[in-house]
């Protein structure tokens, strides 16, 4: 198993959260909203600008991703 079997051919563009506490380091954006409303409406302007797709994990974050 080498590194074919993390490469899902997928990139992480932008991490939408509400956590200031959340890890913040290395590649992609990360953004901080300061509240739900905020927090959707980041994700959906950008998805629709780079014509990406969108998932929220179960704490309620939002990734951006972006088939390579």
């Amino acid at each position: 198993m080498g590194t074919d079997f993390y490469n899902t051919g997928y990139e992480i563009i932008a991490y939408i959260t509400l956590s200031k506490d959340r890890a913040q380091n290395g590649n992609p954006l990360i953004l901080v909203a300061q509240t739900q409303e905020e927090q959707k409406q980041l994700t959906d302007d950008i998805s629709k600008a780079l014509r990406a797709e969108v998932v929220q994990l179960t704490c309620g974050d939002y990734m951006i991703i972006s088939k390579n």
